[in-house]
């Protein structure tokens, strides 16, 4: 049972890895300023690399809890700035948005879950020769 942790963790920090490298690209700043981000060409490569740094740190299972943090500091303004549903135009539109706003929030608890309880016991945080020297 020990793999099923490191099995979510694997799934859960891939998606914020694969989706980190988008917020260098301008057309990712061009949407974010669409959306009414303030200074997108600033604050979308600063939240890429947050959501980069919460994803690696998750996966390897190093310092996670704040890695997990770092993801929350991520999830939180991108899911009210990005997914305003309720803004939306057209009911497409509200129901993508929706659904990514939920999407988030559900990211959102995992990541307070993490944050909570660390990377488990296949880990570097939980490695036998690291857990000996905390002791």
């Amino acid at each position: 049972m020990v793999y099923v942790f490191l099995i979510g963790r694997i799934l859960f920090a891939l998606l914020f890895l694969v989706k980190s490298i988008e917020h260098f690209f301008p057309s990712m700043m061009d949407h974010a300023s669409s959306m009414g981000v303030p200074l997108p060409f600033i604050t979308v490569p600063v939240f890429g690399v947050l959501a980069l740094l919460g994803g690696l740190s998750i996966l390897l299972g190093y310092k996670a809890k704040i890695g997990a943090w770092l993801l929350v500091i991520f999830l939180l303004p991108v899911t009210f700035l990005m997914h305003p549903f309720w803004k939306a135009s057209d009911s497409f539109s509200s129901m993508m948005h929706q659904y990514c706003f939920w999407k988030n929030l559900a990211l959102l608890g995992a990541s307070l879950m993490i944050a909570y309880a660390g990377s488990g016991p296949i880990s570097i945080d939980g490695c036998c020769t690291c857990s000996k020297k905390r002791k």
